[in-house]
């Protein structure tokens, strides 16, 4: 029964995805019900504290590109992108990857795909090089940045393992950006030379035959550089940054988030614990949501109208409904699973790398992946340092290109080398997907065997 009933929690996730966003979210609350009413299966946990985290981090991120601050940083990158134009491939995945690092979020990939595939024709150099390349990047930097949901997630729960209750988050960063950064630099590295020459793509010369898309390419020109920034936009960046650097800081020293309570009895000082960096991260990203918004003026009005706010609360009812229907039935099956397989585990506790990217296929979530799939090796008694060095496993929604950053890449490149091949699963960010992730999960492993003590 509990095999069937897995493969019900496959196929609504399977349908969930078919919708994408919201759907993904509302499809698993069918799911939820029938568990629980026609399965009786014990209700699970929501992922409060999870979604709680998202919400906190894209408000404020919405609040920094009202102001004008996101534009500000898409026009630095861009000038970064035009001053080294031959070396776009390059750089084009190294820009996304840090904007994903700073924001928390990889939504910032469709303000500035546009401009990387510009560069990209404007020197004949085949789009798809580093289009491809830098969509994956900005979802394979996810794991790296202290903004994200997965990132606290994962402290939260390692903190809890005996013996590991010290590891800080910058003990997880310490190991996820090395190997995300190096997955980074290995696909870009790949990508330099992938595919045929622009001039030599049949697509690109068919598609010049055609008078109508002979005009895009030909008058195609997308570019930030010449529009007006709110005066208060630099400013706003700024302040988005010392927010990160006030969160490194807190992380660093505990004693800053130990708050004693009146009247506690010196003897009993010692149980006292600090805020846990899930809660300080809520916190710090509400107060510079605020300081932001008072700073530079922005009209709250137009916050919510922005890309980054519409993308996060889709990602959070998605998070939502996905991880807590899958952990009602993990909590429901965990005694059976744990016995199923730990033993390929201890054998072998790098195919946790397996399950961990045959979930994020399905869900499109590095957050509701690790929500659904870490309490399960920790269960199984995986070491701590491998849980955290195969984190970038969780992401591997690149594999069915159904995400919303990769079919943006798909239509922003005019020249038609970016594409979903005949095949379905041929398409432009598989291999460099493949190539990313186990060369992170390679580096994280190892790293985290240093850092992770």
């Amino acid at each position: 029964m509990l095999y069937l009933e897995f493969l019900f929690l496959l196929l609504m996730l399977y349908v969930g995805s078919r919708y994408g966003g919201i759907g993904l979210g509302v499809v698993s609350g069918i799911g939820l019900v029938i568990e629980v009413f026609i399965f009786r299966m014990p209700v699970g946990k929501a992922p409060i504290e999870v979604m709680l985290i998202i919400l906190a981090v894209v408000t404020c991120a919405s609040v920094l590109e009202a102001a004008g601050g996101l534009k500000f940083m898409l026009q630095v990158a861009e000038k970064v992108l035009r001053s080294n134009p031959k070396r776009v491939t390059l750089l084009g995945p190294i820009v996304t990857y840090l904007m994903t690092f700073m924001l928390g979020t990889g939504h910032s990939v469709y303000s500035i795909m546009p401009i990387i595939g510009d560069v990209a024709l404007k020197n004949k150099i085949r789009p798809e090089r580093p289009m491809a390349a830098a969509s994956v990047a900005s979802q394979l930097a996810i794991t790296s940045s202290p903004l994200s949901a997965a990132v606290v997630f994962y402290l939260a729960q390692i903190t809890k393992l005996p013996g590991f209750e010290h590891i800080s988050l910058l003990h997880i960063v310490g190991v996820t950006v090395p190997a995300t950064f190096a997955g980074t630099i290995a696909l870009a590295l790949y990508s330099m030379r992938r595919g045929k020459e622009l001039e030599d793509d049949p697509e690109y010369q068919r598609r010049l035959q055609n008078p109508v898309w002979r005009e895009r390419i030909l008058n195609t020109t997308s570019t930030t550089l010449n529009d007006a920034l709110p005066p208060a936009a630099k400013q706003s960046v700024y302040l988005f940054l010392l927010s990160l650097v006030v969160i490194v800081i807190i992380a660093m020293l505990p004693q800053i988030r130990t708050v004693i309570p009146a009247g506690v009895a010196e003897i009993d000082l010692p149980k006292i614990k600090p805020i846990s960096m899930s809660i300080i991260i809520q916190m710090m990203m509400l107060c510079f949501g605020g300081i932001i918004l008072l700073a530079t003026k922005t009209n709250p009005q137009i916050v919510p109208n922005g890309v980054v706010f519409k993308s996060g609360m889709v990602a959070a009812i998605a998070i939502f409904g996905i991880a807590w229907m899958s952990d009602t039935y993990f909590q429901h099956a965990m005694p059976e699973f744990k016995a199923a397989i730990t033993d390929m585990v201890k054998s072998a506790p790098w195919t946790f790398a397996l399950a961990l990217f045959a979930v994020s296929v399905v869900i499109n979530s590095q957050a509701a992946t690790a929500v659904m799939m870490l309490p399960v090796g920790i269960g199984l008694g995986i070491p701590a340092p491998i849980l955290v060095g195969l984190m970038p496993a969780t992401y591997a929604y690149f594999f069915i290109p159904n995400y919303p950053s990769d079919i943006a890449t798909v239509n922003f490149d005019v020249t038609g080398t970016t594409k979903i091949g005949k095949y379905y699963f041929n398409h432009s960010f598989m291999v460099p997907g493949l190539i990313g992730v186990v060369v992170a999960c390679l580096v994280g492993v190892g790293v985290a065997e240093v850092i992770i003590r």
